[in-house]
């Protein structure tokens, strides 16, 4: 049971990165000192995407978040 929550904990740890590194950034950030010329070279991404994307991180982060606590009780290491 622990090593199959181990597992999942890890494959939406993968996905949540994913995730994160899909969606579009709101600000310039540090790219912008360095050139920051990506959304000419990529496109645009249209508002439903990102909204989608924004959707599917909530869920994955709470998902990621219960599993960890679970697996951490299982574990008995708090």
């Amino acid at each position: 049971m622990i090593t199959v929550l181990e597992i999942v904990v890890v494959i939406l740890a993968l996905m949540l990165i994913g995730v994160v590194v899909a969606q579009k950034s709101k600000t310039q950030g540090m790219g912008a000192g360095f050139g920051g010329g990506a959304d000419d070279l990529f496109g645009s991404r249209a508002r439903g995407m990102d909204a989608l994307l924004s959707k599917v991180t909530i869920v994955l982060s709470i998902i990621f978040a219960i599993l960890t606590l679970l697996l951490g009780r299982l574990m008995n290491t708090f």
